[in-house]
């Protein structure tokens, strides 16, 4: 079994990232365990605790896990800038970076057959844009117009628009979704190639 570490900023990357890791470990044949490291406190805490974890790791001995997944918005930086915050060589197993670009609200608002199928109406993909509540306000609006009151903003629907999501389409729609799906693939069929 393949052991995953993540590191999330919030509720929303946990449930929409954690249910994409998922969809493609099921998709690929890989059987594996999502070991929670961080889920809450934002961006500083990510990259806190992120980097205690591969010291942690470095100074124990501790087995590392197969790969880590590092969860963080691009916010108005852009994904490149965040991307460089966690680097591949500091870290010993294969790590995928989800940064959604600008926020994860944006990455729910992509297909809007799969947002149909999770809450009954369709929405129209967002374009990209730097605003740090719009994504959030879109979302919540959006799962309003389908006669919901979105008690969590609409990330409650996060795990079934995720499964019912054509990704293909949702990568040519974004390329910071596309980056994050092409870097567990990877990593997932080559696993299978062992």
């Amino acid at each position: 079994m393949r052991e995953i570490a993540l590191f999330v900023e919030d509720y929303a990357h946990r449930q929409f990232v954690g249910a994409l890791v998922e969809r493609l470990a099921r998709e690929r044949g890989v059987d594996m365990r999502l070991d929670w490291r961080n889920a809450t406190g934002g961006h500083g805490k990510v990259a806190g605790e992120f980097a205690r974890y591969l010291r942690d790791i470095k100074r124990q001995g501790d087995y590392p896990p197969d790969l880590i997944v590092v969860a963080t918005d691009a916010n108005c930086g852009g994904p490149n800038a965040r991307a460089a915050e966690f680097p591949d060589d500091a870290v010993p197993v294969p790590l995928a970076r989800a940064i959604p670009d600008p926020h994860i609200e944006r990455w729910l608002l992509l297909d809007g057959a799969a947002f149909k199928h999770a809450v009954g109406r369709g929405c129209e993909a967002p374009d990209r844009k730097c605003d740090r509540d719009r994504y959030k306000r879109l979302l919540a609006e959006a799962i309003r117009a389908a006669h919901f009151e979105p008690s969590l903003g609409g990330v409650e629907f996060a795990q079934d628009i995720v499964h019912a999501m054509d990704l293909a389409r949702a990568a040519r729609a974004d390329r910071s979704f596309k980056r994050f799906v092409d870097a567990l693939n990877d990593v997932f069929q080559s696993w299978g190639r062992l």
